[in-house]
């Protein structure tokens, strides 16, 4: 089997299993709010927090979240797999084991897993008819 890669040159799936991993084990997102309310219909224009996960490894990654509030103790860990070279978008809002998320309240997060990811931190603001969109890379902590 082959993939194509940017260099447009064709190499094989053994090529691609060489191929140094990128990321890191432990991410924070500093950052995270989930608004009471949403403007619009159905679940695209609900507001929400995502963390995007790619796994560009050629084994699974097992992934937990950890949740810090400002008033309370940590929640979570909550616990995901990314299969092996794969990506995966995952609404906090959808957080529901051990607990839910809460709405209206400031939180953080720490991504740790058990082999280099990429995490990237997504807001949609749909409070207002005119949506507001965040993205941002996490904070990689060094290995």
């Amino acid at each position: 089997m082959r993939a194509w890669v940017k260099s447009s040159a064709w190499i094989t799936w053994n090529k691609l299993a060489a191929m140094k991993a990128i990321g890191s084990k432990r991410w924070a997102i500093a950052e995270g709010y989930i608004p009471p309310y949403s403007h619009g219909p159905g679940r695209q224009f609900a507001s929400h927090e995502t963390v995007c996960i790619l796994n560009a490894n050629h084994t699974a990654a097992e992934i937990d979240i950890t949740i810090y509030y400002s008033n309370r103790e940590p929640g979570g860990p909550y616990h995901l797999t990314v299969a092996a070279r794969r990506t995966k978008h995952v609404r906090f809002n959808d957080l529901d084991d051990p607990e839910p998320i809460p709405k209206d309240v400031d939180f953080a997060s720490v991504i740790e897993s058990d082999v280099p990811i990429v995490v990237q931190h997504t807001r949609l603001d749909s409070r207002q008819a005119e949506s507001a969109l965040l993205s941002t890379i996490a904070y990689a902590a060094s290995d």
